[in-house]
């Protein structure tokens, strides 16, 4: 939101570029977000079976699963920064603000998969405090390096990626030490270990493939956005950074269901595991009314704070109310999800999830055309429309898999016949 709100007050074009940019690193850290929902899981079952050793040993193959990944896909993002972001791009201007931040941010990605899994370790072991006081310093320093950088120094939207950068990097390095310090007071091995390794990559699986899933729908919704032009793909990144930061809020209920599932089937208490996920649920839809209620009596003020153009703030305006009124099936939607993934239950995750990009082709295509003769404003409430029928399916699917049995496999480890 910062580096939306600091870049806004460049223009309309960087804002534009920044949103071409961020769907292309979202989704590079995105698909690797099995890094921190997975580690949960298997971190959480072994901690909840009384092995803190096992847990912390299982973790670590995480984090240097998550260091080479980071390598690989930093370099890829780098390298091929101006291909990935042509397709979320709306002018040659906006892809040109797009490559320069997308080239510098490519050095913070190998840090931010290794906050990923870092971070999964310590939900794991139902350490939330600790990633709260990083995230809070870390995204803290991210702000005020922005703000000096891009509109104190004139560095322009690569002041913007700087920022992040650098506060990716202190994050990763302040968590590091802290998995570090524990592993060695229990006794574990901290070496990479070829095995640990390969088997976090292959309980990660299911969980990428339902993360790509995902991932494809927003790009969708990216790329219909991006055909409308300059004005129309600046409203939608402002409405999708606002959505992202309601999206961690809610994700803080989904994140206590990986870890408390995971923990209480680790135990071999299915019931109370069942009991954790009715109360989440409870808060996930009662959060979701909370925070829709906020931003739809915010929804003409918020759009000043990210640009001075009428059109664009016209236009976030008009697609915050959508934004708003899908809260609370959000909610619903997210700690279902981290339910499930916390309970290892990435197969169904995965399977449920792999027809819906597909399926969900002639939802954005027909909001294209619904949106696209309109005006921005039109064009965006249309693509958030479409986005919000994707999570009304996406939730009755989960309704019927959370009320059935099959999920709550209790154990240290899931059963391979689950």
């Amino acid at each position: 939101m910062v580096d939306a709100a600091v870049v806004g007050r460049l223009g309309v074009v960087p804002l534009a570029g920044l949103g071409a940019a961020s769907s292309v690193l979202l989704t590079a850290a995105g698909i690797f977000v099995f890094l921190a929902y997975g580690t949960t899981s298997v971190v959480a079952r072994q901690y909840g079976a009384g092995s803190r050793r096992g847990a912390l040993e299982l973790g670590v193959g995480g984090v240097w699963l998550a260091g080479g990944l980071g390598v690989l896909a930093g370099l890829a993002v780098g390298v091929g920064a101006r291909p990935l972001a042509e397709g979320f791009s709306s002018s040659p201007a906006a892809l040109d603000r797009a490559v320069t931040y997308l080239r510098l941010s490519a050095i913070g990605l190998p840090a931010m998969l290794l906050v990923l899994a870092a971070t999964g370790i310590l939900r794991g072991l139902q350490d939330t405090r600790t990633p709260l006081v990083v995230a809070t310093a870390g995204f803290g320093a991210n702000a005020v390096l922005s703000v000096v950088l891009v509109l104190g120094l004139d560095t322009g939207i690569a002041g913007a990626a700087w920022g992040t950068v650098i506060a990716q990097w202190g994050m990763a390095l302040a968590l590091l030490v802290v998995v570090l310090r524990g592993g060695r007071a229990v006794g574990a091995s901290l070496r990479p270990h070829v095995g640990r390794v390969v088997g976090a990559a292959l309980d990660g699986l299911p969980l990428l493939v339902r993360t790509l899933a995902l991932r494809a729908v927003i790009l969708l919704t990216v790329a219909a956005a991006a055909s409308f032009g300059d004005v129309p793909l600046a409203s939608y990144q402002v409405t999708t950074t606002i959505w992202s930061l309601l999206v961690f809020a809610l994700d803080a209920l989904a994140i206590a269901g990986q870890a408390l599932t995971g923990a209480q089937l680790g135990s071999g208490d299915a019931k109370g595991a069942r009991a954790a996920t009715t109360l989440m649920v409870r808060w996930g839809v009662w959060g979701g009314v909370a925070l829709g209620a906020v931003v739809l009596a915010l929804h003409r003020v918020l759009p000043a704070l990210f640009t001075d153009d009428p059109a664009v703030r016209s236009a976030i305006a008009a697609g915050l109310v959508v934004v708003a009124l899908g809260q609370p099936l959000a909610g619903y939607v997210f700690v279902i999800d981290g339910v499930l993934i916390g309970a290892g239950d990435g197969r169904w995750l995965a399977w449920s999830m792999t027809p819906v990009p597909v399926a969900y082709l002639p939802v954005v295509l027909l909001a294209r055309a619904v949106g696209g003769d309109h005006g921005p404003e039109a064009a965006v409430v249309t693509l958030w429309v479409a986005f919000t029928v994707f999570m009304a399916v996406r939730g009755l699917f989960m309704a019927r898999r959370i009320r059935g049995d099959a999920w709550a496999v209790t154990g240290a480890q899931r059963s391979s016949r689950a």
